[in-house]
């Protein structure tokens, strides 16, 4: 039996991770717990594109399938901004428990692989929760793999998401984006630049 469980947040950012870990001869046992993700056909989108995946590279794939948008949302809404520290915690923990009560030694997680993500919050939250219920968080780093991890993916025809998962995270995807739009239309009207706070 594989020592390590890896937490996975989708195939893409898996693919580069797995190859990283079975050069090191570590056979990692995927475990896929992301309440997070919403709308529900984006996380059905990504949960069954990495069950493909899984089984397409013989990947042993452990599953908590829980669509936690209520719970999420309401763990979050109060503060929506600060959400990624909680959003770390309960996939880490919930890992964690999983872990120690199936005999692993170790956990870690794909979130690992982006440079988007906060690395030292992921890994001062994985060792805080690995302490308490007895397991080690290996902070592995993947970044330096994270192009070529996604480049394999698309080579592969995985489902590439858009944004990070939850609902807070499409909204800034739609909002950047139509700030970049109206950036564009001011310079072509030679104006500066956008001002804040323009909601045209």
């Amino acid at each position: 039996m594989s020592d390590l469980l890896l937490h996975i947040c989708c195939a893409p950012c898996s693919v580069a991770c797995i190859r990283q870990l079975r050069e090191e001869d570590v056979e990692p046992v995927g475990y896929w717990y992301n309440p997070n993700i919403h709308p529900f056909q984006e996380y059905k989108a990504r949960r069954d594109t990495l069950r493909q995946y899984a089984q397409d590279i013989g990947l042993e794939l452990r599953e908590h399938d829980f669509y936690g948008l209520r719970q999420f949302t309401a763990a979050v809404a109060s503060n929506p901004d600060q959400r990624c520290g909680y959003c770390y915690a309960c996939r880490l923990e919930d890992t964690a428990r999983y872990a120690s009560e199936h005999g692993f030694a170790r956990f870690s997680t794909t979130l690992l692989v982006s440079p988007y993500q906060d690395r030292e919050l992921i890994c001062a939250t994985g060792e805080k929760i690995g302490a308490r219920y007895g397991v080690e968080f290996a902070p592995y780093d993947f970044r330096p793999r994270f192009q070529e991890g996604q480049q394999e993916a698309r080579e592969l025809g995985l489902y590439m998401q858009k944004y990070c998962g939850c609902i807070y995270s499409e909204e800034d995807r739609f909002s950047n984006r139509r700030k970049k739009e109206l950036h564009k239309l001011h310079k072509q009207q030679g104006q500066a630049r956008v001002q804040p706070g323009c909601a045209c």
